[in-house]
């Protein structure tokens, strides 16, 4: 059994379906990047692995364990699986300090004297040590979203799942958090990342998943996606990146 296990699951809003009978998996210690246009259910995918959205059916198991259905413990669950959001979602009354040490103090039930330790030495591991008595808005988008992960990374999750994390940044603070998740995917951190940084993500990815009107059209190694795509959607969206200068 893969280490992540999605079994045709289906999620709609009212009349809206998201996502359709998707299925798919995730092996320990890889990386799988979602690309799809907007509004395939990349978003909402990850969402739902989290616990933030339920699904109507269909199963996800990670290590074996269900995940979804009755009975789940949710708040069990988002202390192995992380989330980072495209918006940072940062509290803004908090120092960076304390935004990165309130999960692990109040989930973990960690000492401060132990959560402050772990904070402080993942915060000088991606340069931010001196940004730990700050406040989020006086900081830029990037070292912003590089808190997130931070944050993310201080519950010392079993997965990391990353939602677009550098659309709302501007072009030259982009590659700063590119390269966190460069330097977690080559240490072996399973994660799974929407994106539309089509060159990152034929370069990080140990696998890219097509999305489109809510399944997986295609997936493969990302030297076939990119390179010898098999599908007509898969072609026509690789197309209109190509067109439009993001790949």
């Amino acid at each position: 059994m893969s280490f992540i296990e999605i079994r045709e699951i289906s999620k709609s809003y009212g009349e809206l379906s998201v996502l359709n009978r998707l299925t798919m998996s995730v092996e320990e210690h890889q990386v799988v990047c979602l690309i799809g246009p907007s509004g395939s259910g990349k978003s909402t995918l990850l969402r739902c692995i989290n616990g933030l959205e339920s699904i109507n059916s269909g199963e996800i198991r990670v290590h074996g364990d269900r995940i979804t259905g009755p009975g789940v413990d949710v708040n069990s669950l988002r202390r192995d699986i992380g989330i980072v959001f495209q918006g940072y979602n940062l509290f803004p009354h908090m120092t960076v300090l304390e935004n990165v040490t309130l999960a692990p103090i109040q989930v973990l039930k960690q000492s401060r004297e132990e959560a402050e330790d772990r904070a402080m030495a993942l915060l000088k591991r991606f340069s931010l040590a001196h940004k730990a008595k700050e406040y989020p808005d006086r900081m830029s988008g990037g070292q912003q979203q590089r808190v997130a992960i931070v944050r993310a990374l201080a519950m010392d999750p079993m997965v990391l799942l990353l939602d677009e994390i550098t659309s709302a940044l501007d072009p030259e603070l982009v590659s700063e958090v590119l390269n966190i998740v460069r330097d977690l995917a080559s240490e072996g951190m399973t994660m799974l990342l929407a994106t539309h940084e089509m060159g990152f993500a034929r370069e990080v990815s140990s696998k890219v998943c097509f999305l489109c009107d809510g399944a997986v059209c295609e997936e493969g190694p990302p030297e076939q996606i990119f390179g010898e795509p098999q599908q007509d959607r898969t072609r026509a969206f690789l197309r209109s990146i190509r067109e439009a200068k993001r790949i």
